[in-house]
């Protein structure tokens, strides 16, 4: 496991710093984020992870433009949501970004077909040329045979197949997607997550994917873990090529370092060295070594050095 550095990169299609967000209920502050940071470059298709509390839809609900957080900095795509008025906001959420939920109700409007439902924002815009528009997204999302079907006369894979058509019409420069698997098989997940990744390919949109669904980190290339409101570890995958032309898939599994030292260590990593309460740290000449308090310091043959 390696350690990375939050950077900010020049083009950044998403970028929070310090993000903190806390909510007031009977008397009782509730910190939901706490310091969380996040940069996703533009054109990257990213996968956020956490379990239930972990921050990880509220974080969506602020990058979304539908909730307002408490300190911190928050961009999309150049827009400073913390700064952002009522209007901007609006043009934000209705040209900017565009969204998927996992509940296909919030998507499509059951009395349109999928024709229309795609047609609706491009009427709002004004957009010329829309019904070639609606065709090139229907095509593009393989369900053109659904165009003149009501959401009823579709699979749960075909409507969020639609609704991601519904949410790129726009062009906007960000997709979201909340669960966007979270009522699906198996095997009709990864159809739509393949859609997602070939939206991201022809469009260059960038797509931010927001689950508790592990199983979604092995469709994309980055995936970032949220826990207690920090990010804590972030996966890359990449495939690489011998000089024989073989292939071989690559994940390296990396530990996020704020901008003021801390880092959160993986649970199984916690749970197998037994940390817990304080631990000793050794610097050598390019690594740190990590191990309980209370034991002798770890040697290079051991097998609990890094």
């Amino acid at each position: 496991m390696s350690t990375a550095v939050l950077e900010v990169p020049a083009q950044a299609g998403i970028h929070c710093r310090d993000l903190v967000r806390i909510f007031v209920t009977e008397g009782l502050e509730v910190q939901a984020l706490q310091g969380l940071n996040l940069t996703v470059d533009a054109g990257e298709v990213v996968a956020v992870v956490g379990a239930s509390g972990s921050g990880k839809s509220t974080l969506l609900s602020i990058l979304s433009g539908l909730d307002r957080a408490t300190g911190g900095t928050a961009r999309v795509a150049g827009h400073d949501l913390l700064a952002m008025g009522r209007k901007e906001r609006v043009r934000y959420q209705r040209h900017t970004v565009g969204f998927v939920w996992q509940q296909t109700a919030r998507n499509l409007l059951p009395y349109l077909t999928g024709a229309q439902n795609v047609a609706v924002p491009l009427a709002i815009s004004r957009a010329p040329g829309r019904d070639a528009r609606v065709r090139e997204l229907l095509d593009l999302l393989e369900v053109s045979h659904c165009a003149d079907r009501l959401p009823a006369q579709m699979s749960g894979g075909e409507q969020q197949r639609v609704a991601i058509a519904v949410a790129v019409a726009n062009g906007p420069r960000v997709l979201f997607a909340d669960e966007p698997t979270g009522e699906l098989d198996e095997a009709t997940s990864v159809q739509v997550l393949e859609m997602m990744r070939a939206v991201n390919a022809e469009l260059g949109t960038t797509i931010l994917i927001v689950t508790h669904d592990p199983a979604v980190s092995d469709h994309v290339a980055r995936t970032v873990q949220i826990r207690d409101g920090r990010t804590s570890t972030e996966v890359l995958r990449r495939t690489e090529t011998d000089a024989y032309g073989a292939q071989r898939h690559v994940v390296e599994e990396f530990a996020v370092l704020d901008r003021v030292g801390r880092l959160q260590l993986p649970p199984d990593v916690v749970a197998q060295l037994g940390l817990r309460d304080r631990v000793r740290l050794g610097l050598e000449t390019d690594h740190v070594t990590v191990w309980p308090d209370g034991t002798s310091r770890p040697t290079a043959d051991d097998g609990r050095t890094p």
